[in-house]
């Protein structure tokens, strides 16, 4: 079976998450193709051999280089009939949000969004997947010949080897861009928070802005990267493309450590997916304490500045 996987791409680089998604396919079908869409460099293309894809198609058209559903969707569904694909593998982020479902209403295939879960295909071709927000989990079957799934982030293993793939021009028959991208803004500097390993969040509890700075200091000594919750992005007291939430950004870490954040429905459903969750706290009666692996009832004004300078100490002493 052959299946193709849309790759996210970034100045010349592959988004952790499309890794994943190459991985996710191999166990889908024994034939992984590839495919990137606008300017991409040419090492990047031979490299995605390493996650396992054995074709790359590339359509370097610069009406692809920023985001059109419309077209993404042409040039998808145009690349899955040219390599004979059945089954259409994206990472679960907002381009695959946008486009995911036109390609299977194209393709006339079965969707599935937010797969945690390799295919089960020893009655069917079952997959599991999260819902209500992340509470619980669903098993769905596709029945349809043609299939769409969409990974959830760290959801699946990065396995790399020293395999290159061959790569291929291919150029898809497009319409008319409808859409006008004036302007792209992105953060620089950081990694990406749904690719992020260590997470440090913040809430109102922490009272201010200019009360950050603990928060930052302890980030910086785990080398975790910052979030916060929705009422802190809407104070503007951080940029909203730190929001993790219902409503922001929906993030695995394998270490998640909340502060001050009272842990309503909404932010869990953002994070609940975090391997290892820590909650600083002075409320004993917050929810946040019922999803919480480790929990500390204190004020985070006196406890963040302490286990700041014990995680030095620690990485002093074993690094």
């Amino acid at each position: 079976m052959t299946v193709l996987v849309y790759i996210d791409h970034k100045n010349g680089q592959v988004k952790k998450a499309a890794g994943e998604a190459i991985n996710y396919a191999s166990k889908c079908g024994d034939n992984v193709v590839a495919l990137i869409l606008g300017a991409a460099d040419a090492s990047l293309l031979a490299s995605l051999g390493n996650y396992g894809a054995s074709r790359v198609m590339h359509d370097a058209n610069a009406e692809l280089n920023t985001l059109d559903s419309q077209l993404y969707t042409q040039a998808i569904t145009q690349a899955a009939a040219a390599c004979g694909a059945s089954v259409v593998v994206f990472s679960n982020n907002n381009t695959a949000k946008a486009v995911a479902p036109r390609v299977a209403a194209r393709m006339n295939a079965g969707l599935v969004s937010g797969a945690v879960g390799y295919p089960d295909t020893s009655n069917g071709f079952t997959i599991k997947k999260s819902v209500f927000s992340g509470k619980a989990f669903a098993f769905v079957n596709i029945t349809t010949v043609n299939k769409v799934i969409a990974v959830t982030p760290n959801s699946s293993a990065v396995t790399s080897t020293d395999a290159t793939a061959t790569v291929e021009a291919f150029s898809a028959s497009i319409g008319a861009r409808r859409i006008s991208v004036k302007e792209v803004s992105q953060a620089t500097g950081k990694v990406p928070l749904p690719e992020a390993e260590l997470v440090v969040s913040g809430g109102r509890g922490l009272k201010g802005p200019e009360n950050w700075g603990i928060v930052e200091d302890l980030a910086k000594a785990l080398g975790a990267e910052l979030a916060c919750s929705r009422p802190v992005a809407d104070s503007h007291w951080r940029p909203h493309n730190e929001h993790v939430g219902q409503t922001g950004g929906t993030i695995r870490p394998n270490l998640y450590i909340a502060i001050g954040i009272s842990g309503a429905i909404q932010h869990l459903a953002g994070v609940n997916a975090s391997k290892t969750i820590v909650v600083i706290n002075k409320d004993p009666e917050a929810p946040f304490f019922k999803a919480a692996d480790y929990g500390v009832c204190a004020d985070a004004f006196e406890v963040l500045p302490k286990l700041t300078e014990a995680v030095k100490k620690f990485k002093a002493s074993h690094l």
